[in-house]
C-alpha cells in the first residue's frame, strides 16, 4: 500500500501545507481521502493525476476537507471522464446536491455515485474500510484500512479514536496546535500523547497543522513524547510512504 500526503494543512493556509487530502493505492486501486483547497494541484503534481481519482471519501464536510470536491468533478468532466463516487457521513448527498444546485450546468455531466456510511466496516474502490466515529463539531469518521493504514479525519484525541488505531503500520493523526493554545475539536501533542500512551503503532504522522505550529515542531515532538515513545513524525505535502 502507498499513501501520498497531498495535503497536511488547515483552514488557515501557509503557503506550504495545502489542505486535506490522502491518497491511498494499491495493486492499481486508487482512492481520494478528503479533497480540500489545493488538493486537486497536488494530485497533478504527484503523478497521479485526477483523471485515475474516480472514488473520494470524505471524512466530514468542513470547507478545508471538501473546497476541491466540485472542482475536481468539472476537472473529470472535462478530461471526458464520465462519473465519481463520493461516500462520506451523512450529509454527503445534502452536500453534493447543494453544490450541483449552484452550478447548475454540471447537472448530467458526469454520472455521480453517492453513498453515506456509519461507524463500521465498509468497501470503496476495492479497499476493504473500518469507520469509527470522532469527536468533532460536525459528524466526522475515521478511517481504518486493516492493520496498514489509519486516519484520524478531525478529532480530539480520546481513548476510543487509540484505540480503533491501535495495531496499525501508520497512523495519521490530526495534531492541529501546540501545547499553550487553548482549543477544542482538535487535539494538541500533550493531549494526543496521553491518549496513545501504551497503543501498538508502527509511526505516527501528525497532520492538520495550522500556522501555529510552525517551527515548533521538535518542542511538539518532545511534548508528545513525554507519553507516548513510539515513532513520531511530521506530515509533509507530497510526502509518499509505503506500508507493507
Amino acid at each position: 500500500m502507498r499513501v501520498t500526503f497531498l495535503g497536511t494543512g488547515s483552514a488557515m493556509p501557509t503557503g506550504e501545507r495545502f489542505q486535506t487530502g490522502i491518497l491511498v493505492q494499491e495493486d492499481g486501486r486508487t482512492l481520494l481521502v478528503d479533497c480540500g483547497s489545493g488538493v486537486l494541484h497536488r494530485l497533478q503534481q504527484s503523478g497521479v493525476g485526477y483523471e485515475t481519482v474516480s472514488s473520494v471519501l470524505l471524512t466530514h464536510h468542513h470547507l478545508d476537507h471538501v473546497a476541491d470536491l466540485f472542482p475536481l468533478m468539472k476537472a473529470r468532466w472535462l478530461a471526458g471522464e464520465e462519473h465519481i463516487e463520493i461516500v462520506g457521513p451523512r450529509g454527503t448527498k445534502a452536500l453534493v446536491d447543494g453544490l450541483l444546485s449552484v452550478h447548475e450546468y454540471m447537472q448530467d455531466k458526469l454520472e455521480i455515485q453517492i453513498r453515506e456510511v456509519v461507524p463500521g466496516e465498509f468497501s470503496v474502490a476495492g479497499f476493504d474500510v473500518s469507520a469509527y466515529e470522532t469527536r468533532h463539531s460536525l459528524p466526522c469518521l475515521a478511517y481504518r484500512f486493516g492493520d496498514r493504514f489509519t486516519f484520524s479525519g478531525d478529532s480530539e484525541a480520546f481513548a476510543g479514536l487509540a484505540n480503533f488505531a491501535d495495531g496499525s503500520a501508520v497512523l495519521a493523526h490530526d495534531c492541529s496546535f501546540p501545547d499553550d493554545v487553548d482549543v477544542s475539536n482538535h487535539p494538541t501533542p500533550d493531549q494526543l500523547g496521553r491518549e496513545l500512551a501504551g497503543r501498538e503503532i508502527g509511526r505516527v504522522y501528525l497532520t492538520h497543522l495550522y500556522p501555529h505550529t510552525q517551527g515548533r515542531h521538535t518542542e511538539m515532538r518532545d511534548s508528545l513524547a513525554e507519553h507516548y515513545d513510539g515513532e513520531v513524525r511530521f506530515a509533509e505535502d507530497l510526502q509518499t510512504i509505503s506500508i507493507d
